[in-house]
């Protein structure tokens, strides 16, 4: 049975943080500690068919600067579905719970997509940011522009310049 859980890192009991971290050491052959302490700190979607996770993902908030603004952001992090249970509408079940707490909670969304999500994101509404990117680092702003193709917003009721620049808070490992 196909069971959707919504719940805070606060929340979720060590046995739910090491299968998740299981399962995205699963889906991302790259995943290090800095990308799974990203995934942290936020809520979380998790399906579970009985006893196996087979899809996880997370909403953070961060700061985004546009247009002169601090956005408060709803960053996406950490969605995978387990290799073996692609196809079945998982992520889209995960992606759902996560848009949901981003419109009931933030002034944006945001997040940085490999190259295989690219259409599964547009497909949902998520715009591929087209301007330019940058960290605010504790040396200033750094353009990031290695990141410019990856960056998706989900814009609420925000007026947005998708061509202009956009400046994510600084944290360690991948900035976006």
């Amino acid at each position: 049975m196909i069971e959707v859980r919504i719940a805070h890192t606060a929340h979720l009991s060590p046995a739910d943080r090491r299968a998740a971290r299981a399962l995205l050491d699963i889906v991302f052959d790259d995943l290090d500690d800095d990308d799974w302490e990203h995934a942290v700190g936020g809520m979380h979607a998790m399906v579970r068919d009985g006893a196996d996770l087979v899809a996880h993902g997370s909403v953070v908030q961060r700061r985004l600067v546009h247009g002169g603004r601090a956005l408060r952001t709803g960053y996406v992090e950490g969605v995978g579905v387990h290799p073996d249970r692609r196809g079945e509408g998982h992520g889209a079940r995960v992606m759902t719970e996560l848009e949901t707490i981003i419109r009931g909670a933030y002034d944006l969304g945001a997040l940085g997509s490999s190259e295989m999500a690219l259409g599964f994101y547009a497909a949902r509404g998520w715009r591929r940011w087209r301007g330019s990117s940058a960290a605010l680092t504790p040396q200033g702003p750094r353009p990031t522009p290695d990141d410019d193709d990856g960056i998706h917003v989900y814009p609420l009721d925000i007026s947005l310049d998708i061509e202009g620049e956009i400046m994510c808070d600084w944290r360690d490992g991948d900035v976006w």
